[in-house]
């Protein structure tokens, strides 16, 4: 029973994670480094993350810079960031790379936010079915004898309580991102 409950708990927690990872990687107005997280550059043959081949800093609120540690990879980076979904051009001076985020306008922002709640939802259902793995489990245990009846409903408001808490977290990732996506 424990371990069916440490189970889900741990998936619980990596789906949180995960959808934090996912909303770094979405930029709201302003220069964010995880925003290229996903972007991957050609480097020898081999897809390597630009913050592996440069130095990525937030120069201004709206301006991220990216300084090569090798300049020969210089192009290749303006080319990865192009070819990905930013949607940004960067501006080279064959040795430093500047990417100026635009401020978004209110139907983009209001278009992130749906985005966003979507991805939020789906985290959620995500949860749910653990939550519904795990009662499966524990029911599947006091059928073989293995739970009591007072066990299996002692494990199934745990479960309950552990899909409360992480729902409650995935609300509240959301609305601290929604806060960010609406600040002017």
């Amino acid at each position: 029973m424990k371990e069916v409950l440490e189970r889900a708990e741990d998936h619980m927690k990596k789906c949180v994670s995960a959808l934090s990872d996912d909303f770094a990687s979405i930029r709201a107005g302003r220069a964010n480094p995880a925003v290229l997280d996903k972007v991957k550059v050609d480097y020898y043959g081999t897809p390597t993350a630009i913050n592996q081949l440069a130095a990525v800093a937030v120069s201004e609120a709206r301006i991220l810079t990216i300084q090569p540690w090798d300049i020969s990879v210089c192009r290749a980076i303006e080319k990865a960031i192009q070819t990905s979904d930013i949607g940004i051009n960067p501006q080279s001076d064959g040795k430093v790379i500047r990417i100026t985020f635009p401020p978004l306008t209110e139907e983009r922002r209001r278009d992130l936010v749906k985005e966003i709640s979507k991805m939020a939802e789906e985290r959620k259902i995500a949860i749910r079915n653990m939550r519904r793995d795990a009662m499966e489990k524990l029911k599947g245990m006091k059928k073989n004898s293995e739970l009591t009846e007072d066990e299996l409903k002692q494990a199934e408001k745990k479960t309950q309580d552990l899909t409360d808490k992480y729902c409650k977290q995935v609300d509240g990732v959301f609305e601290k991102k929604q806060k960010e996506i609406m600040e002017i």
